[in-house]
């Protein structure tokens, strides 16, 4: 079964650290490109960063850049988002999903993106 299964969300204190998975089973995730994003309450859903397939090329909103980080782990079929120094805007429910488009992953639009996962649910609060 193909599937993006997200994990590493919970509470955490404003500066503090998060590491957020997405666990792929079903096929290579290493050959597509991976975005993560996020949506707050009341808000829509917004890209965050993302990993380009090709050529491992990275991107990162603004709003997280310098803050967070985006990496691969092929052995574990798994890309990963630190999150340092998180803020309580960060707060949201944050996904994952792949694309099989190769071109800069910031010029992806979320249509592009496929097998969704469920997210998993970050709180910044102190």
């Amino acid at each position: 079964q193909v599937q993006l299964v997200e994990s590493g969300g919970g509470l955490v204190q404003p500066g503090g650290s998060l590491r957020l998975s997405c666990a792929a089973s079903g096929f290579t995730l290493a050959t597509y490109t991976v975005g993560w994003f996020r949506q707050a309450p009341g808000k829509e859903r917004e890209a965050v960063s993302c990993v380009n397939s090709e050529d491992g090329t990275v991107y990162y909103s603004e709003s997280v850049k310098g803050r967070f980080s985006i990496s691969r782990d092929n052995a574990k079929n798994a890309v990963y988002m630190q999150m340092n120094s998180p803020k309580p805007e960060d707060t949201a429910v944050y996904s994952c999903a792949r694309s099989q488009r190769t071109d800069g992953c910031e010029r992806i639009p979320e249509y592009a993106y496929h097998n969704w996962g469920q997210g998993t649910r970050v709180t910044v609060s102190s």
